[in-house]
C-alpha cells in the first residue's frame, strides 16, 4: 500500500520486494538454506548492485535473490536519486510515469535491466520477467531496520513456509 502525499524520492531508508512474472521460479533453487542462483538469478544480482552505478545518492543495504523474488533495501542518502549517468540510464522517460528520482523509478529501471539481459541471454525477446508492481515499504527507524535485515538474511532458510514459494507449505 502506498503512503498518499509521501515522495518516494525522498531521503531514507526502503524495504523493496520484486516478484517474477506468475511466480515463476527463475532465479535458482534452494538447496538445504542456500540459495543456489542459476545464470539469470545472477543477472538480478549484478543488476541490483549496478543500481547506484545509475543512481547516484543511492546505497544498498541488504538483499537476497530468492528463486521467484528479490528482497533489498535501498537507502536515498539525499533528496532524490539523481541519474548518474543519464545517456545511459536504462530507464526510459516515461510520461505520466515514476517521478525520475524516485523508489519508481530505480525500481522500473532495474527491472527493465533484469529483463532485457534475461531475454538477450536466451533469444527470447519480450519474454515477461517480472509482476507489473512490485513491494515497499518506507524503513521508518533503526530498529525496523534491524528487524528487515534479519528478515532478508533468513529468507532462504524459511523458503518452505514463504508465501512466495509455489510449492510451499500453505497454512
Amino acid at each position: 500500500m502506498r503512503l498518499v502525499h509521501y515522495d518516494y524520492a525522498e531521503k531514507g531508508s526502503y524495504f523493496i520486494t520484486v516478484c517474477t512474472y506468475d511466480r515463476g521460479c527463475l532465479f535458482g533453487d534452494i538447496v538445504g538454506i542456500e540459495m543456489q542462483m542459476n545464470r539469470w538469478g545472477e543477472i538480478a544480482d549484478e543488476c541490483w548492485q549496478a543500481i547506484p552505478i545509475h543512481f547516484g545518492n543511492v546505497e544498498l543495504d541488504a538483499v537476497v535473490v530468492m528463486p521467484n523474488h528479490v528482497h533489498g533495501i535501498i537507502m536515498i542518502t539525499d533528496v532524490g536519486a539523481t541519474h548518474a549517468s543519464p545517456l545511459h540510464s536504462p530507464m526510459p522517460t516515461i510520461p505520466n510515469g515514476p517521478k525520475p528520482r524516485s523508489i519508481g523509478a530505480i525500481i522500473g529501471s532495474y527491472k527493465s535491466g533484469v529483463s532485457k539481459r534475461i531475454n538477450g541471454t536466451c533469444a527470447t525477446l519480450g519474454k515477461t520477467v517480472w509482476q507489473r508492481n512490485y513491494y515497499e515499504h518506507v524503513i521508518r527507524n533503526e530498529a525496523e531496520l534491524d528487524l528487515i535485515r534479519q528478515y532478508i538474511e533468513s529468507n532462504p532458510a524459511r523458503w518452505a513456509e514463504d508465501r512466495e514459494n509455489p510449492n510451499g507449505k500453505k497454512e
